[in-house]
C-alpha cells in the first residue's frame, strides 16, 4: 500500500483533507435534519393547540389528499376519513345505462318525456326485482296508510 515515491506528509495532508469534508457534510447533514425535526414538532403543537400553524401566501390547498401528505401524521390521526362519494344514479328505465339527473327528473336526457307513473313503475319493479320480493303483494302509496280515509 505504501508506494516509496509518494512521501508520508502528502498522505497525511489528504488524509485529513477529506476527514474535514466528511465532518462538513455530516454537520450540514445533522442541522438539517435537527431543522426539520423541529419544524414537524411546532407544527404538531400549534395543531394541537388549535393553532393554524405557519401559512405562507397565496391560497390553501384544493386537494385534502395533498394537506395530508404535507402535514405530520399525528395531526391527522384525530382528522375524521373523509366522506365517501355515493355511486352514480342510472335511469331507471329498463336496459338504460345512462346517468340520471336531476334537471330531467332523475331520468336521463334520452328519457326524460316518459310519463312519471312509468318511472315510478319501473324504479318499483327494480327495487322488487333487487330485494326478490313480488311485486303485486306490497301496497301502493295511495294504499291505507297511516293518514288514509276511512
Amino acid at each position: 500500500m505504501y508506494d516509496a515515491g509518494f512521501p508520508i506528509e502528502r498522505l497525511q495532508a489528504h488524509m485529513s483533507n477529506i476527514q474535514s469534508i466528511v465532518d462538513d457534510f455530516a454537520n450540514q447533514l445533522s442541522a438539517l435534519i435537527e431543522a426539520q425535526v423541529v419544524e414537524r414538532a411546532r407544527a404538531t403543537v400549534a395543531a394541537a393547540l388549535g393553532g393554524q400553524g405557519k401559512r405562507g401566501p397565496g391560497r390553501p390547498p384544493k386537494l385534502a389528499r395533498l394537506a395530508q401528505l404535507t402535514a405530520p401524521a399525528v395531526v391527522m390521526a384525530g382528522r375524521k376519513k373523509a366522506r365517501k362519494k355515493a355511486p352514480p344514479q342510472l335511469c331507471p328505465v329498463p336496459g338504460c345505462k345512462n346517468r340520471a339527473a336531476p334537471i330531467f327528473g332523475m331520468v336521463c336526457a334520452d328519457h326524460k318525456g316518459v310519463p312519471k307513473s312509468k318511472v315510478k313503475q319501473y324504479r318499483e319493479a327494480r327495487r322488487t326485482k333487487k330485494d326478490g320480493k313480488s311485486a303485486s303483494g306490497k301496497k301502493g302509496r295511495r294504499g291505507g296508510g297511516k293518514g288514509a280515509k276511512r
